[in-house]
């Protein structure tokens, strides 16, 4: 229980940041500061890592519990 717990919060957080650096990327296509190709490819790769660091957690977490208790 508290693997799942822990995973869901600290994937919340993760999203939270992902959704925070596209607006950041997107204020920047705005103003003309980057491409929208160099745009696309940064918000892609930040979902991906995104995604993948939150699929991984349950993984490390579940480790390190069984190392603590």
């Amino acid at each position: 229980m508290p693997v799942i717990l822990t995973s869901i919060f600290s994937a919340i957080i993760i999203f939270i940041t992902v959704f925070s650096m596209i607006k950041v990327l997107h204020i920047a296509y705005k103003r003309k500061g980057i491409l929208i190709l160099k745009y696309r490819v940064l918000a892609t790769s930040f979902i991906v890592v995104g995604i993948s660091v939150a699929s991984v957690l349950p993984i490390g977490y579940q480790r390190l519990f069984e190392l603590i208790l």
